[in-house]
């Protein structure tokens, strides 16, 4: 996981902190931290401009310097893996001016600093958790079809595609029996191949393979076989970790159909992409059992927060990069009082398949500790409204 090499926050939440990132993942949490008006400092090329004897303009000569950035634009790629932070230097340089535009591309295993005037509650919880070395991805998910294969890894954060296959499988028949099945092991054969590059045994606690029809228990035979064949003593000695599951597709969607299962559920227990997948299966249980303790929306989450009804609050991480900072600070807020309350927060990524169906709620929910009928909820909502339009 990330390493944070030296960490400067006073009381007041002033300060910086000093991060290594070494995979993918942190440039996604750094992604999660930032917001605007932050200062970045970190090493990166400049294209330096220099008039020649001639008159000429020469600009193909780069050199490496170290910025300041007053942070005006935060863009990250989560396919690419790719992080740019855009903004003007705030710090002196020989080699490019005060208050020049510039734009950094995070990279992998350099030094950066990030400096914030208000390091806030949500700020340490998610620096806290970029460097747990903890926070693998434990789960690994193998989606099927015939012809169709998408391989994910599951954090507690985010649903990583790292592998993903479209062949096309000729139907089979009487005459074209052969072509099939040397098609079909061809993409096994691949599947195979990218799960030993993809899969850390040591780390993942549970492979799932999921797909509609056979086409998993195909699969599954293949691996056994191909393992037992070539002596793959990585495969044969977690072959307990596999669990095939039903789906309706092979497309990474159908991976929320596939995580609310309860064979998968009760595999996932110790797991660190169980937390926020357990947290929506109560909410959508509760909204079922009974609706009255269960409640979504910002404004009625915040009058149940006001009520101290909140026993689990439900919020996507999507709601803390607004760049109004007072809407913001109202999320920040929330989370605060939710917890002095004895309340438990669960944050989603909206990166995470959990996240993405959270965000189908407008990113923010809440089971409640007593019901709390939608009726009286809607007239205090409605209430304080008419007051602030007489004001």
């Amino acid at each position: 996981k990330m390493r944070e090499i030296h960490r400067d926050i006073d009381s007041s939440g002033n300060g910086s902190s000093s991060l290594i990132p070494e995979e993918p993942e942190d440039l996604w949490h750094i992604y999660n931290l930032m917001n605007v008006g932050d200062q970045f400092r970190a090493s990166t090329y400049r294209r330096i401009v220099k008039e020649t004897a001639t008159g000429s303009v020469n600009s193909k000569n780069r050199k490496r310097v170290l910025l300041t950035l007053s942070v005006e634009q935060i863009d990250y790629d989560p396919a690419d893996g790719i992080l740019r932070v855009s903004g003007r230097n705030i710090s002196e340089n020989e080699l490019v001016k005060m208050g020049a535009y510039h734009t950094i591309e995070v990279e992998l295993n350099k030094k950066l600093i990030l400096i914030k005037e208000n390091w806030d509650s949500i700020n340490i919880d998610r620096l806290n958790i970029s460097i747990d070395p903890s926070q693998k991805a434990d789960v690994a998910a193998i989606m099927l079809d015939k012809g169709l294969c998408n391989l994910c890894l599951l954090t507690g954060h985010m649903t990583l595609t790292r592998f993903h296959l479209d062949v096309a499988i000729p139907k089979k028949s009487k005459y074209s029996g052969r072509s099939h099945d040397t098609a079909l092991i061809g993409f096994f054969e691949k599947i195979y191949d990218g799960m030993k590059r993809n899969i850390d045994f040591e780390i993942v606690k549970c492979v799932i393979i999921a797909s509609p029809g056979f086409v998993k228990e195909q699969f599954f035979e293949y691996l056994r076989n191909e393992a037992t064949r070539t002596e793959d003593k990585d495969i044969l000695v977690n072959i307990s970790k596999f669990l095939l599951v039903p789906s309706s597709t092979g497309h990474k969607y159908s991976l929320k159909e596939v995580l609310a299962d309860p064979t998968v559920i009760h595999n996932l227990t110790e797991t660190k992409a169980s937390g926020e997948i357990n947290a929506l299966n109560r909410f959508y249980d509760m909204l079922k059992e009974d609706e009255n303790r269960a409640t979504y929306g910002k404004k009625f989450v915040q009058k149940a927060c006001e009520l101290v009804a909140v026993d689990t609050l439900l919020i996507s991480d999507d709601l803390f990069r607004s760049t109004n900072l007072g809407e913001r600070m109202f999320y920040v807020s929330l989370v605060d009082k939710v917890k002095e309350s004895g309340g438990k927060v669960a944050v989603f990524s909206s990166l995470h398949v959990s996240g993405e169906q959270l965000s189908l709620l407008s990113g923010i929910a809440a089971i409640l500790r007593f019901p709390m009928p939608m009726e009286d909820l809607s007239e205090s909502v409605d209430s304080e409204d008419s007051v602030t339009e007489e004001e």
